[in-house]
């Protein structure tokens, strides 16, 4: 823990009694684990913990975009994130009224100086496991060892990364499951398909988002020779000032013709390998996994999520997958508040 100060504002959790403001020491993913600040917020329960302290819910938040405007922690109601980062606080604040610790990292870069690199999984890892280190350093005796992570879309590819981190990189702590709702994946076929387009498309937001990640991923992948001109680079660059919306719209991402982004003959070997490594569906978790996805959800198709839990069955995982046939991407964040609170009540 670095500093902290009490957060009010839209980006508290209602039914906490405290909200805390958080920035707190984690590590970058490079040779040498270069030591980086994260900022977050810690929600505690109202009244006194029980005995052995409240159990805590790690947080993983959705696509924001990589402005650190953006981040959850910053949100007010001017702010064009506010409408994705307000989406979980109805599921957060029933975690809280059922007597858990909810802690919410912002990410590596988002919040905080250096890029975002958006869905770089091991990056995330690290800001959701240290996330909960903090919150202990900050509460002594308060809080459990025992922990869950639940995150949802970006954050939902996050928190499979975490639990397949968590024995290594925070072994002190008891990781009792990881609920994904909406998990990103497929990120290298969704990639080449996002900037195959003829027509210009809001969805060309994600293009600067996917490279933020590759690029911190392997800094050899270099934008001014993958992107087909300098216009491209600019607008590259000009992704880490905005929120993801911003980036929909046609003065930016939204505007560009999408198989103009892509430099012909570009050697894409590095950028494949990285985008690859985003797939969630690789890894190799022991804690038990609940995948949540809704039928009518055109982000993240339920055709990805079923691959992902055969892939993760496939490396021995324990799995349940709960599917809501009238439930779009956002909307499975309300509808499985229940689910969720009964599945993580049955892994205490």
């Amino acid at each position: 823990m670095i500093w902290w100060r009490p957060l009010t504002g839209v980006a508290a959790l209602k039914a906490a009694g405290s909200n805390e403001l958080v920035l707190y020491r984690s590590a970058a993913t490079d040779e040498k684990q270069t030591p980086i600040t994260v900022s977050g917020i810690i929600a505690l329960p109202p009244g006194s913990p029980p005995e052995g302290g409240w159990p805590v819910i790690s947080w993983a938040h959705g696509t924001v975009g990589v402005g650190d405007k953006c981040a959850p922690s910053r949100d007010d109601e001017e702010s064009l994130a506010h409408g994705i980062n307000k989406a979980p606080h109805p599921l957060l604040n029933a975690y809280l009224r059922k007597g858990w610790a909810v802690v919410m990292t912002d990410y590596e870069g988002l919040g905080t100086p250096r890029p975002h690199p958006f869905l770089l999984g091991h990056s995330e890892a690290r800001g959701i496991l240290d996330m909960v280190r903090a919150a202990h350093k900050l509460h002594p005796g308060k809080l459990s060892k025992r922990f869950a992570i639940v995150g949802h879309s970006q954050g939902g590819q996050a928190a499979l990364f975490a639990a397949a981190d968590a024995k290594a990189w925070a072994p002190e702590l008891e990781l009792r499951t990881v609920i994904a709702l909406a998990p990103a994946s497929a990120i290298k076929p969704l990639f080449w398909l996002g900037v195959s387009g003829k027509e210009p498309s809001m969805g060309s937001a994600f293009i600067p988002l996917f490279l933020t990640g590759a690029i911190a991923g392997n800094p050899n992948i270099k934008p001014a020779e993958l992107l087909a001109s300098p216009e491209m680079v600019r607008l590259f660059e000009e992704a880490e000032e905005k929120c993801r919306v911003e980036l929909s719209l046609l003065d930016s991402w939204g505007g560009v013709i999408p198989n103009k982004v892509i430099r012909q003959g570009a050697n894409r070997v590095a950028l494949d390998a990285q985008l690859t490594a985003m797939h969630p569906g690789f890894l190799k978790i022991t804690a038990p996994v609940r995948l949540v996805q809704g039928v009518k959800d055109e982000r993240v198709l339920p055709e990805q999520t079923k691959v992902v839990k055969q892939q993760l069955i496939d490396r021995k995982a324990s799995v349940e997958y709960k599917e809501y046939p009238a439930t779009d991407h956002f909307g499975v964040l309300n509808e499985d508040i229940a689910g969720s609170i009964d599945w993580l009540s049955n892994h205490p």
